[in-house]
């Protein structure tokens, strides 16, 4: 079996990230880490290696990575560009977001059609330690969800959405949200700091790779079925296109079919289907389709997740 590599960057400076320190004292507490000779805004590098081989390293920055690209990114790429998979933990807060999440999402600005590469595998195998461990840290008041593909240097600072592109590891946000009281839940904290360690721990299933699109920001009818599991499958959830960014990034042209099939090339081993939610318009679930037939793959109604057994894969 290949040693694998997973990178970890935590805005642990005081006051900049309510998650991330917590985390990361949690990480400290509970494993045996040893410093690495790479230095970031002047902190060492800290690696955990479990029995299997697998390299864990955690990276201490002063700002959330993606809130300064221009600085973070050359790092990135210099240093941790051979890695498997890598992680943002942060935290999450909005107006009307749901409190008592732990939520993971992967990266890109669905709008300009920029997407970060993704691995569906790393996802469901992080989001399957997550609701473990949620279940084990006693966190009834807690759930486990996904997000909208999006990535917070537009919102952030002067970034250019083109930069996502630049760095080919694949990357999520891993969080914790979105109150005070639930950043501050030290439980909450142990919950995510033991599933960054099973990143790479498989349960063996067959991963029905599937283009999540339309609905919200935290879209129910896709988090929901997380966990549907038939026969020996399960879907691989990754990049998640929510109505608003179809809307506004124009989709249903010429140029919304070219930004589908970007979005599709950054999924590792691609898509053997697309969810499409019910409240789509039609001019883009008749997109879907086109993306469908030119991949031939099947695009089904997103209350087929519930009922996987009965989509017609090919």
């Amino acid at each position: 079996m290949s040693i694998k590599k997973a990178v970890y960057y935590l805005a642990t400076k005081n006051n900049v990230d309510h998650v991330a320190a917590p985390v990361y004292r949690e990480i400290v507490r509970s494993l045996k880490l040893t410093g690495v000779d790479i230095l970031v805004d002047d902190k060492p590098v800290m690696r955990y290696v479990d029995d299997g081989g697998n390299i864990f390293d955690f990276v201490q920055t002063d700002k959330v990575v993606c809130h300064d690209y221009k600085k973070y990114l050359p790092i990135m790429k210099e240093k941790f560009s051979d890695y498997d998979v890598a992680g943002l933990i942060t935290w999450h807060e909005g107006e009307n977001a749901p409190d008592g999440i732990l939520s993971v999402h992967t990266t890109g600005d669905v709008e300009t059609g920029n997407f970060g590469n993704a691995n569906p595998l790393f996802m469901h195998n992080l989001l399957t330690a997550l609701e473990k461990n949620r279940i084990e840290e006693n966190l009834e008041d807690f759930f486990v969800t996904t997000e909208a593909t999006h990535w917070s240097g537009i919102v952030y600072g002067d970034s250019s959405p083109e930069m996502i592109r630049e760095y080919e590891v694949p990357i999520m946000d891993i969080e914790i949200g979105s109150s005070e009281a639930s950043w501050n839940n030290e439980n909450a904290a142990k919950a995510l700091a033991k599933s960054l360690l099973e990143i790479f721990n498989n349960d063996g299933r067959t991963l029905k790779n599937i283009l999540c699109a339309g609905g919200t920001h935290f879209e129910r009818g896709f988090s929901g079925e997380l966990f549907t599991s038939w026969e020996d499958k399960s879907f691989g959830i990754s990049h998640i296109l929510p109505n608003q960014w179809l809307v506004s990034g124009e989709f249903e042209n010429e140029s919304g079919l070219k930004k589908l099939l970007d979005c599709v090339e950054s999924i590792e081993d691609g898509i053997e289907g697309i969810a499409m939610h019910d409240g789509l318009k039609g001019t883009y679930k008749q997109q879907l389709r086109n993306l469908g037939e030119k991949l031939d793959v099947p695009v089904f109604k997103h209350q087929f997740l519930r009922k996987p057994e009965k989509i017609e894969w090919k």
